[in-house]
């Protein structure tokens, strides 16, 4: 695959507003990175690009906020996160590269209209129910493996059973390394998910970003809100999912 200098320059920027997102609003890499990304390197390796940023993006987070992690709930939505991730990656190796691509650029605006349907909601029924957070684990996963997207499931989730921003931003931290780690390891060990492996130089300059971003973030974290940033996130991951659906409905066949 080639990469030209404007196709890296835009990864390049993408991951940085990915995560400064993340770093001010608990969330955003995936959305605004996945769907480009699998716009601009198609969506097997483009998802899985996006899967290994979010990883070292959330790593790095994780170690910044790790006394504010509820880790016994990250432990729980980590377990079910396992079997979503299996099931994710067997979707990616059984289905064509257009329909694929048409597939992640559905799911993630599928899952935007119902984290946006569930703020328009407001204050949705709360639910109490011990198969609640494992679900929410399951259902994370395989959105991320299949689509570099678990964020809107996530949130969801958080209204359901009335999570504190605090607490959720702070463990989404470790949810997301985790979902991103199952998700390329399960890529790699049970699929054969893409022929193309990012040069080397690529790999360092997505960690670079990924550093750039958040301290990025770090800035505007007291200048931007958490509500401002999510929904710049949104904006940028619908157009994605968008171009994503287009592009692969026109390259279909």
């Amino acid at each position: 695959m080639e990469l030209t200098a404007v196709t890296v320059l835009v990864m390049v920027a993408a991951i940085v507003v990915g995560a400064s997102l993340q770093r001010v609003s608990g969330t955003g890499m995936g959305l605004v990175v996945a769907p480009l990304l699998a716009v601009l390197l198609g969506a097997a390796p483009g998802v899985l690009l996006a899967n290994a940023t979010t990883t070292v993006s959330a790593l790095l987070l994780t170690l910044a906020v790790r006394r504010d992690v509820e880790w016994r709930r990250a432990l729980l939505i980590g377990v079910f996160a396992v079997p979503g991730a299996a099931l994710g990656a067997l979707v990616v190796g059984n289905v064509p590269a257009s329909a694929l691509q048409v597939l992640v650029g559905a799911i993630v605006l599928v899952a935007l209209g119902l984290s946006s349907l569930a703020a328009l909601l407001g204050r949705l029924p709360e639910v109490r129910r011990p198969w609640v957070t494992p679900a929410a684990g399951f259902l994370g996963a395989a959105f991320n493996t299949t689509a570099g997207v678990a964020a809107p499931v996530m949130v969801v989730h958080a209204r359901l059973v009335r999570w504190g921003q605090a607490g959720f931003a702070a463990t989404m931290q470790p949810v997301y390394m985790t979902m991103g780690a199952l998700s390329v390891l399960a890529k790699t060990v049970m699929t054969p998910v893409t022929t193309w492996t990012p040069p080397w130089w690529l790999v360092a300059l997505a960690v670079a970003a990924v550093l750039v971003g958040i301290a990025v973030g770090g800035v505007l974290v007291s200048r931007v809100s958490a509500s401002a940033a999510r929904r710049t996130a949104t904006l940028l991951a619908a157009a994605g999912g968008l171009s994503a659906v287009v592009r692969g409905v026109l390259t279909w066949g």
